[in-house]
Parts: C-alpha cells; sequence; structure tokens
C-alpha cells in the first residue's frame, strides 16, 4: 500500500463555547495540517496519485479558513472549531473531490501547535 501525504498551514483565531479554561477565551493558532491518501498501485507514469492535485483539493478547503476566526466560518459557526472537528470538516470536505481518484483517504491531521494534534480518519 502506497501512502501519499500533504501538509499545508493556516493561521486562524477561534475560541472554544463551553469550555472552562484559557481556550475559552479567543485566541490564535498557526495550524498544521497533513492529509495521508493511500493507494494499492501505482500508474503508468509511477504515482499512486499527484502530490500537486491533493495540494491543491487541500488548499481549496483551507482557504476559507485562513486568517479568520473560526467561531464566524461554516460550520464553525454552529459547532465548536476544535482541533477534532476541524480534522473532520476537512476530512468530509476532501472526500468527494476524491471520490473518482484511485486513491481514499488514511487520515486527516491538525496540529495547533508542534506538541498538540489530533487524526481523524473513519477507522
Amino acid at each position: 500500500m502506497y501512502q501519499i501525504s500533504v501538509e499545508q498551514d493556516f493561521d486562524a483565531a477561534h475560541f472554544l463555547r463551553g469550555y472552562h479554561g484559557k481556550c475559552e477565551a479567543l485566541h490564535g493558532h498557526r495550524f498544521r495540517v497533513v492529509v495521508k491518501v493511500q493507494s494499492a498501485q501505482v500508474d503508468d507514469t509511477g504515482m499512486a496519485y499527484d502530490f500537486t492535485v491533493l495540494k491543491q483539493h487541500l488548499a481549496d478547503i483551507l482557504a476559507r479558513f485562513d486568517h479568520t476566526c473560526l467561531n464566524d466560518v461554516l460550520p464553525f459557526d454552529e459547532i465548536n472549531p476544535s482541533s477534532e472537528n476541524i480534522a473532520s470538516t476537512i476530512y468530509k470536505e476532501l472526500q468527494p473531490k476524491l471520490a473518482t481518484a484511485p486513491v481514499s483517504i488514511s487520515c486527516v491531521e491538525v496540529w495547533e501547535s508542534p506538541q498538540s494534534g489530533v487524526a481523524y480518519s473513519l477507522d
């Protein structure tokens, strides 16, 4: 099995509703997002999936989050913009973009600091 990974960052502010601690106040992060897809085979060029295409799909999703207050952006105007919810949202938005691709999503990781991150997958 081949696993292809791309990584991108975005900067945003957020606060966690109903949380009792420092994260209930507005604060910001440079979020790092890692997307991993997998394929059992490569194509005629020896590639399982084109990095450039995967990066563009991810960039299209992250563009609406960059330099915002996530609490003002769908779906985080209704659900908390936790790293867990950010990861699952990116996963769900990426799935249809890869529906006809010869790959499936392994996981989406969201890191809000170099020491703190979450991975989301269907497994």
